[in-house]
């Protein structure tokens, strides 16, 4: 997919291109997905993207993304703005375009029922993070493991038990 991106992106080009980095289980990209998915009756002359960063891990790294979501602005295959609004709505989303290109959002463009359902979702899935379950049972083993162990030695080494005042 980090082909097609490029190819996607014409590093030749001068097109200008949003592109938005997101996960499928952050609320903060949920509720910027409405927002996001009306950017281009907005703008029609500008190109929209919207990348999974667990999915496309190497793009995210490459482009600097270390938390979700991130917008990125690119002209051709180079990237030129990055959106660093805590307030992610179309009208942020619309003045931070126009400050970056100078081209105006057409008039009388909002958020609609269509936009709640895509093609971006405006809800979050709900997935078993085995990696993080895995993660735990491992801690947990190791904590056990090192605490029976510490009480073994404790045991084998001469003055290593406490005298007790009666």
């Amino acid at each position: 997919m980090s082909q097609d991106l490029m190819d996607f992106l014409d590093p030749n080009g001068s097109d200008c291109t949003l592109v938005l980095f997101y996960t499928p289980w952050c609320r903060f990209s949920a509720s910027l997905a409405p927002h996001f998915n009306a950017l281009p009756r907005a703008f029609p002359a500008l190109h929209f993207l919207a990348l999974d960063a667990s999915q496309h891990s190497s793009l995210s790294t490459r482009f600097g993304t270390v938390a979700v979501p991130n917008i990125l602005l690119f002209q051709g295959a180079k990237p030129m703005a990055r959106f660093n609004h805590t307030d992610r709505t179309l009208e942020t989303l619309k003045i931070f375009i126009f400050n970056q290109t100078g081209i105006e959002a057409k008039k009388n463009v909002v958020v609609t029922q269509a936009d709640q359902v895509g093609p971006l979702p405006s809800t979050t899935t709900k997935n078993v993070d085995w990696l993080l379950v895995f993660s735990l049972f491992f801690l947990t083993s190791f904590i056990m493991y090192a605490t029976i162990r510490t009480e073994n030695i404790r045991r084998l080494i001469p003055g290593q038990e406490q005298e007790h005042a009666e």
